[in-house]
């Protein structure tokens, strides 16, 4: 059962995430009105509802979501039989980490959109059900830069956004975890076992 303390980093991950999500939810005006500056003004928390997947990015149909909240749990599936897999064939123990830091963020935003909808009354008003069409409780928000973008640019022209978007802990997790395993892919590659002959 070596694969137990990934699994227990995986849980603390999804609790902390949880725990601030909940706290967020029930404290914070939504929006500009309930914003919190922690660090001067370029930190701060900003609640806000994410219906997508990163940066608000969408299926666009009736269906959408629910492929989306199906999708996420079919990789946990896979992330979990992955930590298993590493760890029977003594992987290194620095992807094991970041693949257990993936697998606790994708969860965390999973129980958003699997419960949200329907026990925070959260899911948009056009949703076949609530179940599997909650939204993702986002907040922290580094405000390093925000404005309009020129009419003639692509894609953004001509509307007001944000250098960076708000995100949680969650997605901090499986930001960290996907950087660290492109980082030091060499590292993780080279610890690989020797395999029998």
């Amino acid at each position: 059962m070596k694969h137990q303390r990934f699994f227990l980093f995986t849980l603390i991950i999804v609790l902390a995430d949880q725990a601030i999500k909940l706290l967020v939810h029930f404290n914070m005006t939504m929006g500009p009105a309930g914003e919190i500056d922690l660090l001067g003004e370029w930190f701060k928390l900003h609640y806000i509802l994410n219906k997508g997947m990163a940066f608000g990015l969408s299926f666009g149909s009736t269906y959408g979501k629910l492929f989306l909240s199906l999708f996420r749990l079919a990789a946990i599936g896979g992330f979990s039989w992955l930590i298993i897999y590493l760890v029977r064939e003594q992987h290194s123990k620095g992807l094991i980490w970041c693949v257990a830091a993936i697998l606790g963020g994708a969860i965390g935003n999973l129980i958003d959109s699997v419960f949200y909808g329907a026990l925070l009354d959260n899911a948009p008003y056009n949703s076949i059900t609530p179940w599997f069409h909650g939204q993702v409780i986002d907040m922290i928000y580094l405000d390093i830069w925000e404005g309009y973008v020129a009419d003639w640019v692509p894609l953004w022209g001509g509307k007001k956004i944000a250098l960076l978007p708000i995100f949680n802990l969650a997605d901090i997790a499986i930001f960290l975890g996907v950087l660290i395993i492109i980082i030091r892919q060499k590292a993780f590659l080279r610890n690989k076992p020797a395999l029998n002959h």
